[in-house]
């Protein structure tokens, strides 16, 4: 009747008419074996010129912030623009900001799966080698910020014999080195432990040689049986339940570093929830850039449809809105108080000598993912791809405002002072670019970079029911393929 599904009266049968389904996830009519040879196809011919270009491009600049870092080391860090107002400046803004870009692997993976969202399945693996790379990244800071990073295992809380020096857990230093050390951790196992499946598909497409005994010691000896997926399946959920507190607690810790202090802009209860959904913001679009390219340099269009990108889009809609609240509850926050110094840290921030800052911050991060509203915006890859780094650039501008805007105006017009970076500094935030692009091409290059074992599942979501066997025949065509695909 006019195309629409009719049920009838009294009977649990549908009509033949049947309503048209959504995209599906995967495209391409798709069967586990063709998945299982256009990833593995990836990693089994020879790297492109263009890989290799890729590889040489972010090692060089790798290079030259590994330079940077060892020239300050031997140096010292007098070769900072820093001063005695300014005392947090570039290292710091690096270190939140690349904490913030690792929360996306994790929320991707933990979260989403306990919700049960399919369309994870085809952007997790990326997501989760991201968060390790971004916290590799990360990382690097703090150890730069103490001085004398040769001696960072002093931050272990270990019996030793040096008198009544003790590590203070009082210290915002100690907090980050046991949010980053567990939130690593638990990264790792939890992306290792995804790919276990795929490493076993792997070994077995392998050739005798090096490549099949890494897989093969690499996969725990994976047969696919029903009691190995089963025990799999358990050990995924609870990591992916450990997993989920660490999205929140981690970057509430980071914030605890400011909020925790007495400095007007900084002490505020909104900062836990603030940072986190700002770090979802800048992981989603650290994604969504990484993906597109991956997408287009891969040929991965099957598996990073356009239904994904807008799925992405409409979390980055969601997380950009708290922000842009965030900014404005901060400064009502600040009106309200009564409070001068709060008072006057956002007049500042807003009309002072950073202002420019501040309005890259806010063009950036509240202004443009508003047009991701527009379903045609959230259609044109160009156009996301550009407001994906737009993004990236406003949360960083983010940091850099909270940090340097609240410093270099004290108590005391005195001993107000501005801060420029210096060379090094810009050169040592190069080089963690070099380190987290390189650590990502190569991962592109030697490990599955869409989660094999995953996307098998919701192959038929979306497609319509493939019309019944008929004949004796058909049927046992039917039932050998379905043997070959479940096998493979």
């Amino acid at each position: 009747m006019g195309g629409t599904p009719m049920r009838r009266k009294g009977a649990g049968i549908m009509a033949d008419a049947q309503a048209p389904l959504r995209t599906p996830w995967i495209l391409g009519e798709k069967r586990p074996i063709d998945v299982s040879n256009d990833i593995c196809a990836l990693l089994e011919r020879k790297p492109t010129r263009l890989w290799w270009a890729a590889l040489l491009a972010s090692s060089t600049v790798l290079l030259i912030g590994m330079l940077a870092i060892g020239y300050q080391m031997a140096t010292g860090i007098g070769v900072w623009g820093v001063n005695r107002t300014v005392g947090w400046a570039f290292d710091i803004t690096n270190f939140v900001f690349w904490i913030g870009i690792g929360h996306a692997g994790t929320l991707i993976s933990a979260i989403l799966f306990l919700f049960r969202q399919k369309w994870r399945t085809s952007v997790n693996r990326a997501a989760e080698a991201m968060t390790l790379f971004a916290v590799m990244c990360a990382g690097l800071f703090p150890l730069i910020h103490m001085g004398r990073p040769w001696l960072f295992f002093w931050i272990f809380p270990y019996p030793n014999y040096r008198g009544p020096l003790w590590v203070n857990f009082r210290s915002p230093l100690v907090w980050d080195f046991f949010a980053i050390s567990t939130y690593f951790t638990i990264s790792a196992m939890f992306w290792y432990v995804g790919l276990i499946p795929d490493l076993a598909t792997i070994r077995d497409r392998a050739k005798a040689g090096l490549r099949k005994k890494i897989m093969a010691f690499f996969s725990l000896g994976w047969n696919g049986s029903y009691r190995t997926w089963i025990r799999y399946e358990v050990v995924y959920l609870l990591l992916a339940g450990l997993a989920t507190p660490l999205v929140v607690s981690v970057h509430t810790i980071v914030s605890w570093d400011f909020a925790t202090s007495i400095i007007p802009g900084w002490h505020t209860t909104i900062f836990p929830p603030y940072f986190v959904a700002g770090a979802i913001f800048s992981g989603f679009a650290m994604v969504l850039t990484l993906m597109l390219i991956a997408r287009k340099v891969m040929g991965l269009e099957d598996y990073f449809t356009l239904r994904h990108v807008d799925a992405m889009c409409k979390i980055i809609i969601v997380t950009g809105s708290i922000v842009g609240l965030a900014y404005l509850t901060e400064f009502f926050t600040a009106a309200y108080s009564g409070n001068p110094y709060e008072q006057f840290v956002f007049l500042n921030r807003a009309m002072g000598p950073y202002a420019w800052a501040y309005w890259i911050m806010v063009t950036c991060n509240v202004v443009s993912p508003q047009l991701l509203w527009f379903r045609r915006v959230r259609a044109n890859l160009v156009a996301v791809f550009a407001l994906s780094i737009v993004v990236n650039i406003g949360m960083w501008f983010e940091r850099f405002v909270i940090i340097v805007t609240s410093l270099h105006r004290d108590y005391l017009p005195s001993s107000w002072a501005d801060y420029t970076p210096t060379l090094i500094e810009i050169l040592t935030l190069l080089g963690t670019f070099g380190l987290f692009f390189t650590c990502f091409i190569l991962f592109c290059r030697f490990l599955p970079v869409i989660a094999i074992a995953e996307v098998k599942g919701v192959l038929t979501h979306g497609r319509s029911a493939p019309p019944l066997p008929h004949s004796q025949s058909d049927k046992t065509r039917h039932a050998s393929e379905a043997f070959e695909e479940a096998r493979t």
